[in-house]
Parts: structure tokens; C-alpha cells; sequence
């Protein structure tokens, strides 16, 4: 005998496996289609490497396609190539970025695109980060660095000489910008800084580079030089323009000015501006990974500092300049963090105004939106995420979901709708990757708010140089199998791709939907991201039972949906219940806040959201170094907002929850134990939709994520709001029949197994057009499962039995269901395959009286490709199909009919309404990675890859049903 909960094709108790049996029409909500055909905005994009100009516009149009049949949404363009180690062959003069080559290929690419329904993105310079070929490195405009060089001086001493070099080597060209002395204090030293006394700091008069000064009598004294340079930094794998691209400045207006000319006078012909216009999507910037020998720095930033923070940078160096990225003097540990918080604040400032304002201004007049990666520095990503059209997060460099939280909080309270990531970038992954390690990856990043994902990546056929099979931009790297995957055609997998890319869609289309909600807003001091830092409490134990959270930064604040009404904070957004507010992770934890960010807590407060603060805030600070006067006028605001009724003030974070409860706050997610579900809620209307997910905060959890089964509670805005299911693998929806109303939620049971997701909306009776408007529900049942028939209730059961049910109104049915065959378990199988080699496919026909990974078969051990088993079997009535383990996608017909697509986590498949009775011929056609191709095929560069498990490894069993109709039910 079997139990059929015991797979996750109960999905959430109810009617998941009853969705077969409904035609994808079924889905009548939001217009026609709309859950089963997304519309092409939803739809997954790519990353589009070129190898610069090597390209053919013909083969870019032919790729267009490729993209647009696949499924694909649009694409991303960038001029990448560090799998080619000879640059020589590259001709930057000819086939460079910006080159008329370049400009006639983004011209096939729009135009093919525009034919398509596609939209193309363009990154703003080759590779990354931006850069263009018309500054050098002296230039006004390029990225510069602040270096400094110092000598030890005894007391009474006399220094003279050239002022002290840069202890970093760089550029010749420098400029001096001043010399210090600071008497050397070891009671402030640490083991990696120097201390250094913060009242002795002095300036020291200097003749063009020359120095003289004597030490005071008393002390061992430092004199320290800054010069200013170009740190000549140049993006990533060049050459790709001739003469040589150089990274501009990234926080001034020059630096952003000198991207906007080159694209104005180089790549902006008419034909380009006309077609963006038609397919244009957004320009990108990629992280931004500023590469400085001393410290990041731009030539105004003096009196930038000055006019921001109210007090004078120059006595504030010391402790601020960096050697390779470490500091290297300290004040006291206090003044230290002041110092250095004040100048990243300021750095931020500029970055988000200098930069990403101007460049997304411009970027509208184009007709465009600005994407990019607003992380890479010591910046406010939070508020960046807040600048940008669609910020951008990656799923190899986040460390945990509250990365991806970060930029959701600033998306969400600047009104914007997409949040983006860089999916699938894993190292050493070249041709090993599979769909369903992608699917693990970014399950959990769509509970934290993610809704667009950009696949790393797609690569341009070939390029010079290029073995088989195709040019990829990032393997060979290094020697060997480098980073993610080149997925298209190349790959046997791509011949599934659409039941992938429609995963994705419908994804993306549910996290479009309506407004985001999150139960509290953490508010982040410093407002970094890619940190791995999460929230107290609530990242480890509020996020396991159900809570949601968002981070926002102090300059959120100020946007106009920053408001309170009815007690929730951007009512019209993520309606915020609470706000949270600990001390500053990236500084000690230090409790600091500025006085109009206090004001406007004290604001909220007595606008009625509820505010929970964790530690002793009486004694509250100012972030950086104080003003005359600035933590009194703090701490008094801060003794007003302790007061309000609204507000508590919690010792531990372990008391937090309880503080939540006393302010009446509860989350919209409830469940009674700890969970490995994420959730992320969104509303349109009356309609909320849920998107249920099995994973957890970090990619490799250990111990690893195991299967979930409990009940949920699900706050609905609806009153009458009744429950559906929507599969996102097949795109339909049909009313969820079991189901207990509980207050001003729903409650039901989600079977999830790792990785796996699922969407369920609360709509008003009949709003997806399945199961009758008004008819009642299950609230209990002895049976596997209860669904919605045909004018009926139908109880579903792996074994012969009467099967009581409880319905909404009070009243029991019972429903007999007669006699069920045993599993059958499917052990013989023919198989032919289509091994992908160089020199072309070969076939392999082969008879099976087990199932076996192709690795252990010696004619596949190194084959990768297409397999199709067929087999037949007798059948009397419905059952399941459960493939058991399969590498990679895969696809199910049943005599000759194509099933709706697999769900690659849980690949289990009703074929009841498939099968005949009598003999059935079933086939399971599976595609894999090339990995194990490659190992041989290119020993050099793959031979280290450990031979895969490929093909369908089962085990695969049928197991059988019996219906029947719940007398008495419409």
C-alpha cells in the first residue's frame, strides 16, 4: 500500500493535481491568458555576449530569434570576452566597442528585436566598469584615488626632502594635495593602524613638493603626504576600443558627462536613436567594482565634504586614507568610525547624485530606463535602489536574501516595480550546470521581492579563435571550466527551454502584480548591500514563521510615499506594520541616527505606526562626528519618541516578538512551527497573490532544505476572498477545495519540496473561472485529496475505502471509492539517444532492463544529449507518474500526446487524463548538460570535471487513483 501525501504533488493538500485536467483557457483572471501566457515585459532576459564586434549581423538576427522562440523577454548587450586569452586576435581598431562593426550589429539587434517583440538592453560601457576610450587617465573625468606616503619623524627632528611618496605604486602623474604631521599615540594603535593623537593633527607648509618641518620636542611623530592621481584603472579584459577605454569618475559630473559624449557622438547614429525607441529597454551598469591602490577619491571632494557634513575633511585624513584597501592610521575607536562613516556618507551622496541621477535623466530622454548593479562600494545601495528605474542584484556575489531586501526596500518606497538579478553565475560551472540548480538558486530570492531574472548568460556563437562547442565568454577561464553556463542552442537542454522560460514568466508575473506587502521595515543606518548581514530577530527566527521585511536607508525617508496612514508606513507600497531599528552593524552597532531622522520617527510615531527599537537608545548619537550641540538635540527628540504609546524599547532581540504583540502586530504569513517556507505577498485590488516557496536565507543551507508539509494562514483582503492555485510550470489555475476560513485569513496545508514553488491567489468565488462561484468547500477530509469536479466535490484516494469529508457549512459527505490497482513500478524501458559531439550528433538505440544513470552504461558514459524512453504498460484508470530522479529537463507523452510541462524539482505527473484503458505507451524524453561531452571532447580545458549522472535514473513508478463525486455537492 502507498500513501500519496507523501510526495509533494499534494502541493498544498488540495487540487494541484487536479489542474491537469483543466485546459490552460481555465485561466480567465486578468484577461485572457493572462497566468498562461505572460505577456513578453515578464518574460526572463538574458546577458548577450559579444566578442566585441566579431559579429555577424546576419547571425545576430538569427540569435534574436533563437531568443524570441525560446520564450526570452529581451536581451542584454555587452562586449565581453575573457575566454580569449590571445586579445591580439581581437582588432579593437576594426572590431572594437563603439566601432561602426559595433554600432551596424546593435542596429541588427534593435531592429530584429523590434520584428520579435523583444527589447534590448546596452550596457553604458565595454565590459565594466564604465568607461570610454576618449579620456586618459590624467583626464578630468577618469576614476582617481587619493594615495598617501609617510615617514616616522623623533622628536625635535627636522624632515626636508620630497614629500613622502605613495606607499602604493601607481601612476608617475601626481599632484600633491597637502602634507600632515600627527604626533603618533599607540594607545589608539590596533594590530593593522598606527595610532595616532586626533588634537596634534597639523598641516605642514610645503614649496612645491618640498618639505622642511621639525618635530616637537615631545613625541614620535608621523608626516604624512596625499597625492592626488589617475588610478588608470581600465575595464575588465581589454583591450576593447582603440585607443583604450579608461573608467571614468564615478562621483563627479565630469566622470558621467564623459560617458554621455562618447555615446552621443559614437554610438547614438540615427538608426540606433530610431530603434530604441522601438526596442530599446535600458541601459546597464554592472557592479561597481572601482579598483584603487589608495583611496577612492574625486578632485572636489574637499569641498563636497565640507558643504555635506558641516566640518572640514583634511583633519579627518588620516584615518580615512587606505593603502590596497585597508586603513592604516586610527584616532580613538569612537572618532575613527565618525570619521570614516562621514566620508562614505559623502561618497554615497555623490555616486547616487553625480552619477546614477544624472545618467538615468539622461537615459530617459532616450526613451530608456536605467538598470544597474548599485553595489561594489562602501555606498547606500538602499538609496541607489530608490535612484535606479530597475536596480540589480546577482546571485553569485549576494550572500543571503536580506542582500536582495536591501534593494527591494528602496524599489518599493520609490514606487518603482522591478527588482532584477544576474542568475546563475556559478564558478566552475561552465556546461554542468543544471535547470534545476537555477530554479534552487533563485526560488528563495523571488520570496525576498526579486521579479526579473537576467540568465548568465547567453554567448554569441563563435568568435575568433573558438573551439566547439561556440564561443563563451567566460571558459576557458583561467585554464579551465569557468563561470556559469552559455546557454542557447548549443546546449541539449535548450530543447525544453520554453517549459523553463514559462516557469519564469509567470513568476515574474505574479511578483508584477498589484503592490508588494512586507510586515516591517528594518531601518539601515549605513544602507550597504552584499554583505550577508541580515536583521535581528528577525532574518534567523522572524523570516522562519511566517514574517516578511524589507531594509530601507535614511534618505527613503524623504521620498513622498514615506508617509503614514491608518498605522502602516507607504500605505499605497509595501504598507509597512512596524519599523524596526538596532544599532549600526557596519559601525559596532554603534546607536546612531541623525536628528531628522529622528524627527521623522517621532513623526510616524504619532501618526500611529507602531516602532520596535532594540538596546539603549537614551544615550543615542549622531552618525559621524557631531556638531556643537547635535546628540543633545538627538537625545531629545529620541526621549520624545521613547514616550509615544507607539513605541518600544527591547533589551533583547528575543523581545522582539513579544513587542510586536503588545503593538498589535502580527504578520500576514502565519504558521505555528519553524518553516523553511518563504513567502512574499502581493496585492491588486481585492486579489491577494502569495508566492510559496521551500528554501532558505543562504544558497547552500547546511543542513540542507528537506521537504515541508504544515498548515498556513493567509491574510486576505477580500472578505469573501476564497483560494485558487496557480501552477507556474503549466500556467493554469483551479479553486483550491480544502481550506478552513480562520478569522481574516485562510488557512490550508503546503507540501513543498525544496527548492519547489507555488503561487496562490484570494480572489473573489469564480474569479479564475474553476470550480462553482458560490459552492461550498472542504474543511476536512480522510481522503488524499478533495477537488472540484465537474458540478461536484471530488475525493481522491490511493486505496478502496469510504471517505468522510466536512464542508463548509457543517455537514459530512462520504464518498466511496472502489477498488485501486497496486504501484507499478517501470524498471523496462528502450531508449534512444542523440549524443551531441563535435563531428556531429550519433544515435544510440538501447534496450533497458533497469533504469540506470548514462554514466554506468558504458555506451553513454560520456554522452551528452537527448535520450527518449519509451515503454508501455496496462492501465485501468487514473494515475501518477513519478519520475524519481532525472538530469537534467525532461518532457512526458502519453500515447503520442504531450503531457503540460514538468516541474523540475518534483517531477511528478497525473497522465489519468492521458491514459486509455488497456496498453499505454509512455515516453520520458530528457536532455542533459555537456558537460560530460566536454570532459572529453576537450580534455584540456574540462578533463578535471568528475563524470555526471545523466539521463532519467528513476526510480519510476505509476500510481494508481480512484474518484469519486462527494454526494450532495452542486
Amino acid at each position: 500500500m502507498y500513501d500519496l501525501t507523501r510526495r509533494t504533488f499534494l502541493v498544498l493538500g488540495t487540487t494541484a493535481l487536479a489542474l491537469s485536467t483543466q485546459p490552460a483557457s481555465a485561466a480567465t483572471a486578468p484577461g485572457a491568458g493572462w497566468f498562461a501566457r505572460p505577456r513578453a515585459a515578464v518574460r526572463p532576459r538574458v546577458r548577450w555576449w559579444w566578442p566585441d564586434a566579431h559579429v555577424d549581423p546576419a547571425e545576430i538576427r538569427r540569435e534574436v530569434d533563437q531568443l524570441a522562440d525560446a520564450g526570452f523577454g529581451g536581451a542584454e548587450i555587452a562586449a565581453v570576452h575573457h575566454s580569449i586569452s590571445d586579445k591580439s586576435v581581437l582588432d579593437p581598431v576594426g572590431h572594437g566597442w563603439g566601432t561602426p562593426a559595433w554600432n551596424a550589429a546593435v542596429e541588427a539587434a534593435l531592429d530584429q528585436a523590434a520584428r520579435r517583440g523583444l527589447t534590448i538592453d546596452l550596457t553604458i560601457g565595454p565590459s565594466w566598469p564604465a568607461a570610454v576610450p576618449t579620456i586618459t587617465p590624467e583626464s578630468p573625468a577618469a576614476v582617481k584615488e587619493l594615495a598617501h606616503g609617510s615617514v616616522t619623524v623623533a622628536a625635535g627632528a627636522t624632515y626636508t626632502g620630497e614629500a613622502p611618496p605613495p606607499a602604493v605604486e601607481g601612476r608617475p602623474a601626481r599632484t600633491l594635495l597637502l602634507v600632515q604631521a600627527a604626533r603618533i599615540d599607540t594607545a589608539n594603535s590596533t594590530r593593522d593602524e598606527t595610532g595616532l593623537d586626533p588634537a596634534s593633527v597639523r598641516e605642514v607648509p610645503v614649496t612645491g613638493t618640498t618639505v622642511s618641518w621639525t618635530a616637537p620636542a615631545e613625541g614620535e611623530w608621523v608626516l604624512i603626504a596625499y597625492w592626488e592621481r589617475g588610478s588608470g584603472q581600465r575595464p575588465e579584459s581589454g583591450p576593447h576600443t582603440a585607443p583604450e577605454a579608461y573608467v571614468v569618475d564615478h562621483f563627479s559630473r565630469a566622470g558621467t558627462q564623459a560617458v554621455i559624449d562618447f555615446w552621443e557622438s559614437r554610438l547614438l547614429t540615427p538608426a540606433v536613436r530610431g530603434l530604441l525607441k522601438r526596442s530599446g529597454g535600458a541601459l546597464f551598469e554592472d557592479s561597481i567594482e572601482i579598483e584603487a591602490g589608495g583611496l577612492p577619491w574625486t578632485p572636489g571632494m574637499l569641498a563636497e565634504f565640507g558643504r555635506r557634513r558641516g566640518h572640514p575633511l583634511t583633519p579627518l585624513l588620516p584615518v580615512i586614507v587606505l593603502a590596497d584597501e585597508d586603513p592604516v592610521f586610527a584616532y580613538d575607536a569612537a572618532l575613527t568610525r565618525h570619521a570614516r562613516k562621514d566620508y562614505w556618507d559623502t561618497v554615497s551622496e555623490l555616486f547616487n547624485e553625480h552619477h546614477f541621477t544624472m545618467l538615468r535623466d539622461w537615459a530617459h530622454s532616450l526613451g530608456l530606463e536605467l538598470r544597474a548593479q548599485p553595489y561594489g562600494l562602501r555606498t547606500d545601495a538602499i538609496a541607489s535602489a530608490a535612484v535606479l528605474d530597475v536596480p540589480e542584484g546577482e546571485s553569485l556575489g549576494f550572500k543571503n536574501l536580506d542582500d536582495y531586501r536591501c534593494l527591494a526596500g528602496g524599489r518599493d518606497l520609490a514606487g518603482h516595480e522591478v527588482l532584477s538579478c544576474e542568475a546563475g553565475a556559478y564558478a566552475g560551472g561552465a556546461y554542468t550546470t543544471t535547470w534545476t540548480k537555477l530554479l534552487s538558486t533563485m526560488g528563495g530570492a523571488y520570496a525576498a521581492g526579486l521579479n526579473q531574472t537576467v540568465l548568465h548568460g547567453f554567448s554569441y556563437a563563435t568568435a575568433p579563435g573558438a573551439g566547439w562547442p561556440g564561443f563563451a565568454a567566460f571558459t576557458p577561464y583561467g585554464g579551465t571550466a569557468g563561470y556559469s553556463e552559455s546557454w542557447g542552442p548549443r546546449q541539449p537542454t535548450w530543447h525544453h527551454i520554453t517549459d523553463v522560460s514559462g516557469y519564469f514568466a509567470r513568476i515574474h508575473q505574479i511578483m508584477r502584480e498589484g503592490a508588494p506587502r512586507a510586515d516591517v521595515a528594518v531601518l539601515r543606518q549605513t544602507g550597504y548591500t552584499k554583505t550577508g548581514l541580515g536583521a535581528s530577530w528577525f532574518t534567523a527566527s522572524g523570516v522562519p514563521t511566517g514574517w516578511t521585511h524589507q531594509f530601507v536607508s535614511p534618505p527613503l525617508l524623504d521620498l513622498p510615499a514615506a508617509r503614514v496612514s491608518s498605522g502602516r508606513l507607504a500605505p499605497s507600497g509595501p504598507a509597512y506594520k512596524a519599523l524596526f531599528v538596532e544599532g549600526d552593524k557596519f559601525y559596532a552597532g554603534e546607536r546612531t541616527m541623525t536628528v531628522p531622522t529622528a524627527e521623522r520617527l517621532l513623526e510616524y510615531a504619532r501618526d500611529g505606526l507602531p516602532i520596535v527599537l532594540l538596546g539603549a537608545w537614551e544615550a543615542a548619537s549622531v552618525p559621524g562626528v557631531p556638531g556643537d550641540g547635535e546628540n543633545e538635540r538627538l537625545r531629545a527628540v529620541v526621549a520624545g519618541l521613547l514616550a509615544e504609546p507607539t513605541v518600544r524599547v527591547v533589551a533583547d532581540q528575543t523581545d522582539v516578538p513579544a513587542a510586536l504583540a503588545a503593538l498589535g502586530v502580527r504578520p500576514d504569513v502565519r504558521y505555528a512551527t519553524a518553516s523553511t517556507l518563504l513567502t512574499a505577498r502581493r496585492v491588486a485590488g481585492e486579489v491577494d497573490y502569495y508566492y510559496l516557496c521551500n528554501g532558505k536565507h543562504v544558497e547552500n543551507p547546511k543542513p540542507p532544505v528537506t521537504a515541508v508539509d504544515h498548515e498556513v494562514t493567509l491574510a486576505r483582503t477580500a472578505r469573501d476572498g476564497v483560494p485558487y492555485l496557480l501552477d507556474p510550470w503549466t500556467g493554469r489555475a483551479e479553486r483550491i477545495a480544502l481550506y478552513a476560513e480562520d478569522g481574516d485569513g485562510i488557512r490550508l496545508r503546503v507540501a513543498l519540496r525544496p527548492g519547489q514553488a507555488r503561487v496562490v491567489a484570494i480572489g473573489r468565488p469564480g474569479l479564475f473561472g474553476t470550480g462553482a462561484a458560490h459552492a461550498p468547500h472542504a474543511t476536512a477530509t480522510d481522503a488524499d485529496l478533495v477537488r472540484f469536479g465537474k458540478g461536484s466535490l471530488v475525493a481522491r484516494a490511493s486505496r478502496a475505502g469510504a471517505y468522510t469529508t466536512t464542508l463548509s457549512g457543517g455537514r459530512t459527505a462520504t464518498a466511496v471509492i472502489g477498488a485501486v490497482p497496486e504501484p507499478v513500478n517501470l524498471s523496462s524501458w528502450r531508449l534512444k539517444v542523440t549524443d551531441v559531439r563535435p563531428d556531429g550528433p550519433l544515435t544510440h538505440p538501447l534496450s533497458l532492463d533497469r533504469l540506470a544513470p548514462w554514466s554506468d552504461i558504458p555506451d553513454l558514459a560520456d554522452v551528452s544529449g537527448i535520450g527518449v524512453y519509451s515503454t508501455e504498460v496496462s492501465l485501468e484508470g487514473g494515475a501518477y507518474l513519478d519520475l524519481g530522479a532525472v538530469t537534467d529537463t525532461c518532457r512526458v507523452r502519453v500515447n503520442g500526446r504531450p503531457l503540460p510541462p514538468v516541474d523540475l524539482l518534483d517531477p511528478v505527473v497525473d497522465v489519468g487524463p492521458y491514459v486509455r484503458r488497456g496498453t499505454n505507451t509512455i515516453e520520458v524524453e530528457v536532455a542533459t548538460p555537456l558537460g560530460n561531452r566536454l570532459r572529453v571532447a576537450d580534455p584540456a580545458v574540462y578533463g578535471g570535471l568528475p563524470r555526471r549522472p545523466y539521463g532519467l535514473m528513476g526510480p519510476v513508478r505509476l500510481l494508481p487513483y480512484g474518484e469519486a463525486r462527494l454526494p450532495g455537492t452542486p
